[in-house]
């Protein structure tokens, strides 16, 4: 066993908390935010989502059934999310340095050292947690002895110009025809497309589709600042005065919402987990869903054509859009997630069925 390097998690109020490295020696800066499912972490590293950001996995134990294997289907890693761990950082409190899991390839510490990623474990993630329910998401940087970083504030840049494709990319050979706007999609979005029979046109952030012939327009999860994406905003103002079935997801959800004139607000540490309960608006039909978001929309400045959807049973904040007299909807949960839970799949079929009518 390498011998113990120890390390800091540095917030921007000046807590300091002290840790042993299982991951890349390197310091690194982000905001701090806190997960607190139970399975997942392979997913959640290599969600498009968390780029720039510290992530906190509040489950005491973590690395106990390793990293899949690197396995590719349809043109994607088969076991994540996406190509690249997503996150700036990890800290955890307990590190499994034995794992065991049928499609285990190696462990979380070696597949974080691969890709240069730092990760802390020996932190007390409760009392970390605690301050940031307290005082909000923060900046914060993990810092070896001899490297010393500033902080950095992943809002104030445009994520998603560096996690979208650079080009258009395209999947399956159904006869439904899906332009999907990447702005940091995930690959579990991807394959729920293409088990349904369609084509999917993947297309960079700020791609403009106005030319593309498509049946259903989506728009995918990401990171960061909505109102970072103008270029997005302005080619949906365009694709709302048309007919044409819309979904969005997360990300998806905050602009679609900018492109109809309403508002986006940050949320004090966000939601990110599992276990979030959503209601939808109107019915007694609740769901558990897996979220991972720090802004949200101002259920107040949705204009008179437009309706809140689902609502958060926790804390009463927008969960998803719709309007009221076209096919266009959204949702700021995860109906896509992997590992779970997929209450709210049927979303995927919803679509479809008002693509294809």
């Amino acid at each position: 066993m390498n011998p113990v390097r120890k390390a800091k998690l540095i917030l921007e109020d000046g807590t300091t908390f002290s840790g042993i490295s299982f991951g890349y020696e390197q310091s690194a800066a982000g905001e701090v935010v806190f997960n607190t499912s139970m399975t997942g972490y392979p997913e959640s590293l290599t969600d498009p989502s968390y780029a720039g950001q510290i992530l906190v996995a509040t489950y005491p134990l973590i690395g106990n059934y390793g990293v899949p294997s690197e396995v590719r289907e349809d043109g994607m890693l088969k076991f994540f999310e996406s190509d690249l761990i997503q996150v700036t950082g990890l800290i955890v409190s307990d590190y499994s340095f034995e794992f065991s899991h049928w499609n285990a390839g190696e462990s979380l510490s070696n597949w974080l050292i691969r890709n240069q990623i730092p990760a802390l474990y020996g932190i007390d993630t409760r009392a970390l947690t605690k301050i940031i329910r307290e005082k909000g998401a923060m900046l914060g940087k993990i810092v070896f002895a001899e490297t010393e970083v500033d902080f950095v504030d992943p809002n104030l840049i445009n994520l998603v110009d560096q996690v979208s494709c650079k080009e258009v990319i395209s999947y399956g050979n159904g006869e439904t025809r899906i332009l999907l706007i990447d702005c940091g999609v995930k690959n579990n979005i991807i394959r729920h497309f293409l088990k349904r029979g369609v084509t999917l046109i993947r297309v960079p952030w700020d791609y403009d589709f106005s030319a593309e012939e498509y049946d259903g327009l989506f728009i995918s999860n990401g990171p960061g600042n909505p109102k970072m994406c103008e270029a997005t905003i302005r080619h949906l103002q365009v694709a709302l005065k048309e007919d044409k079935p819309i979904f969005g997801i997360c990300l998806g959800n905050q602009l679609i919402a900018l492109a109809s004139g309403a508002d986006t607000y940050k949320l004090k540490y966000g939601h990110r987990s599992h276990n979030q309960p959503v209601i939808q608006v109107g019915t007694n039909r609740a769901f558990v869903t897996s979220q991972n978001h720090g802004f949200a929309i101002d259920n107040d400045s949705l204009g008179a054509e437009w309706e809140p959807f689902f609502l958060n049973l926790n804390d009463g904040t927008n969960e998803g859009i719709r309007h009221k007299s076209r096919n266009v909807f959204s949702v700021q949960f995860h109906p896509e997630a992997s590992s779970g839970p997929t209450d709210s799949e049927y979303l995927f079929d919803d679509f479809l069925k008002l693509v294809r009518c």
